[in-house]
């Protein structure tokens, strides 16, 4: 079993009066970069921010390869544990049960508090193993499974995927999801102890001065195409099979335009197929992805299956328009009519309508792009990490058992 050291989550730092200590929090994931998806990659920024904050972390994760390591900073260290390959993500692997382990694990080395960010394998064994000692615990709804379950013929599993994932959850002190829209959902299907903490946004790495008119001519884009990206999974719960439809009638209009996807996944073959003249750019990371943002012109995005769906705040900030539907951060970011266009759920005509519409109207994607730019100028990362701290600590602390449970009181009361 790999060790953290002393120096690491076995020490406290002895701080003046008036500050507080850091806390050390095992944060346990299936995903972590340089896995690319959203619950990947909003959880490494959160670690960065709790590990700039002076505390200290414990990351437990998947081992990704054979010649995978644990990394190891000052304040930070990584357990790696086996995994197997997901169905029809080959290159995404789940955990295997692994309680002992944990438990063992956590024997040595207590943190203060767990933060389980997937419900996974191996994030059920952490919950287990964190009840076995005692040990507060914090999770995240990142990943609606119960939804994708329609999408890959297994509809009757719904019930079911819901039942396990509101009994995981339950048995947390803190449920955190990433807006009030998915809250007022879990609620009314039996989660409690919800919170909400948001995502934030890179507006300095995501910036539309990063538009590169030598990648738009790589794609046959001139300065007067419209460039219609999404950058996403290429699979079936993505609904790409629309972003399609609402590009064709785009060019049914007469509208010189382009459509690139960023990305990768198991739909990729018969979108290639059906999607003749489409650039596929495949997976693109760091300023690679600001350009392809910033270097398009409008944003569609077709999914209804996100817990948040990260995408649509980075479009914003590269002061893209968004076409997609009244869900998730869309819905929560999106003015239609004035930084973007919002279809209701479901009216997949309504959302043809409104990108054939929005990529007619050059003048109106630029006023648009500028208002959300704007919108996601205040989408700011220590806000987001204010917030988690919060919920840690409220966890972390403890309360005597008069006063229990811990988290039927309001947080920060």
């Amino acid at each position: 079993m790999p060790r953290m050291d002393a120096s690491t989550i076995n020490s406290k730092v002895t701080l003046g009066p008036g500050v507080r200590s850091p806390l050390r929090v095992a944060v346990v994931s299936e995903t972590y970069p340089p896995e690319v998806n959203g619950v990947a990659l909003t959880l490494q920024r959160m670690l960065e921010g709790l590990r700039a904050r002076r505390h200290v972390v414990q990351l437990v994760r998947l081992r990704q390869h054979a010649d995978d390591l644990p990394r190891r900073a000052r304040g930070f260290h990584e357990v790696l544990m086996r995994g197997v390959p997901i169905p029809r993500y080959s290159h995404l692997r789940m955990g295997v049960p692994c309680t002992q382990a944990l438990d063992q694990l956590w024997r040595m080395q207590r943190p203060d508090v767990v933060h389980i960010a997937t419900e996974g394998p191996l994030g059920w064994s952490a919950l287990r193993a964190a009840k076995r000692l005692g040990l507060p615990v914090v999770s995240d709804f990142r990943t609606n499974f119960h939804a994708y379950s329609r999408h890959y013929g297994l509809g009757w599993l719904q019930r079911g995927i819901v039942g396990y994932l509101r009994g995981f959850h339950n048995r947390t002190l803190t449920t955190m999801v990433p807006t009030p829209a998915l809250q007022r959902e879990l609620a009314a299907q039996g989660f409690q102890n919800l919170r909400v903490v948001a995502r934030g946004v890179d507006t300095a790495h995501l910036n539309p001065r990063k538009r590169n008119p030598s990648l738009r001519r790589l794609w046959g884009a001139s300065d007067d195409t419209v460039v219609v990206l999404c950058v996403s999974r290429l699979a079936t719960e993505k609904n790409m099979t629309l972003l399609w439809r609402a590009f064709d009638a785009i060019r049914q209009r007469g509208i010189d335009a382009r459509l690139v996807l960023v990305g990768d996944g198991p739909q990729r073959p018969q979108l290639q197929a059906l999607c003749q003249g489409a650039h596929f750019a495949g997976v693109r990371r760091g300023e690679d992805l600001a350009s392809h943002y910033a270097s398009a012109d409008l944003f569609v995005f077709p999914s209804l299956t996100e817990t948040f769906g990260n995408v649509v705040p980075e479009a914003m900030a590269s002061a893209l328009p968004v076409v997609a539907f009244d869900h998730a951060a869309a819905g929560q970011l999106i003015r239609h009519g004035d930084n973007g266009w919002l279809a209701a759920p479901q009216e997949a005509v309504q959302l043809v309508e409104l990108a054939a519409r929005a990529a007619g109207d050059r003048d109106a994607l630029r006023a648009m792009g500028e208002r959300a730019r704007d919108t996601a100028l205040v989408l700011d990362w220590q806000r987001v990490i204010d917030d988690l701290e919060a919920v840690l600590r409220r966890a972390a602390t403890p309360v005597e058992p008069a006063h229990s449970p811990l988290l039927l009181r309001p947080l920060g009361t």
